[in-house]
């Protein structure tokens, strides 16, 4: 089982849906990442807080086998975070950011962080995703996530990361914008070209897309009755998608991919169900993995001659 470093913002987030409110829960890109990813692989977690982070947030993340050892205590507020959703569960109206210590924080890794074998460079400035980067000894894969903070401020340096890269998420909006194109096909196209292997383009309730090479898998999203809270989805998604794939240790076949798109969704569909980091703490592979297999079961079309060798009755 090989271990994931992963870089970037632990922070206090504070957001309003339509199911209610949260006040400075725990929130953050590598967080989120990090409680996914760690029911497939051990995390190794690199960032920084302030001297106002909860204790009980650190114990948590620890608690939950997550190696903090690179989690920097800074002097100054942690970052924080406030927004809210309307109807429109993939739009965010962001209140207010608070950098804080996140504003001078610089990626120091040890040579255990330094050896890792997967690296999730998660949302932060473009360059220091590649000093990040510069600091690895040959890891066998690499992804990164952005923001359109990032694209509208530092597009070359975030190209040039991307050729580095072997898996690059982002969401449509931020697709369409990096690459100057009307749709994520489009989009992914081009951002294919400039290096990544693989583009994973991530719509939301609407699901996701996936291009390796000249074709494009299509996802549906898990059927949902409620979200409550779709802050962290995306990085959610990328835990338990970047989680699959050191589980085997496969990163190149087809069929990995898609199951690694699979389990990104599964895990992504637990997060929206509470706020903050909740919904994603205490789950256990036997509910990941049964969820992970209705999700395969809801989206598959057998083949004609499958028809004929097994019949199922609809349900009453």
């Amino acid at each position: 089982m090989n271990p994931i470093l992963v870089v970037g913002s632990v922070a206090l987030d504070t957001v309003k849906t339509s199911a209610g409110f949260i006040e400075d829960g725990l929130g953050g890109s590598a967080t989120y990442f990090s409680l996914a990813a760690r029911y497939f692989a051990p995390i190794l977690l690199v960032g920084v807080v302030g001297e106002d982070f909860p204790r009980e947030h650190k114990a948590l993340l620890r608690d939950r086998g997550i190696d903090c050892s690179g989690l920097e205590t800074a002097a100054g507020e942690t970052f924080r975070w406030s927004g809210k959703y309307g109807k429109d569960a993939n739009v965010a109206k962001t209140l207010a950011t608070h950098l804080n210590v996140f504003k001078d924080f610089r990626p120091k890794l040890d040579e255990a962080h330094r050896s890792a074998p997967v690296v999730f460079l998660a949302n932060i400035d473009p360059e220091l995703q590649s000093e990040v980067l510069s600091q690895m000894k040959e890891p066998a894969l690499v992804a990164c996530d952005t923001m359109n903070f990032w694209i509208d401020s530092k597009p070359a340096a975030l190209k040039e990361l991307l050729s580095k890269v072997d898996i690059f998420f982002c969401n449509e909006e931020e697709a369409e914008k990096l690459a100057k194109r009307p749709n994520p096909l489009q989009a992914a196209e081009v951002i294919a070209s400039w290096g990544p292997s693989v583009v994973v383009v991530k719509k939301g309730e609407h699901g996701a897309l996936m291009k390796i090479g000249s074709r494009i898998y299509i996802f549906p999203p898990y059927p949902m009755a409620e979200i409550k809270d779709p802050t962290g989805a995306g990085d959610t998604f990328a835990g338990g998608f970047l989680g699959y794939l050191a589980s085997c240790g496969v990163y190149d076949d087809v069929g990995h991919l898609k199951r690694a798109m699979a389990y990104g969704t599964t895990m992504a569909s637990f997060n929206v169900e509470d706020f903050s980091t909740r919904n994603i703490e205490d789950l256990d592979r036997d509910r990941i993995d049964e969820r992970f297999h209705d999700f395969l079961d809801r989206m598959s079309v057998p083949r004609a001659e499958d028809l004929l060798k097994s019949r199922r009755p609809v349900a009453a």
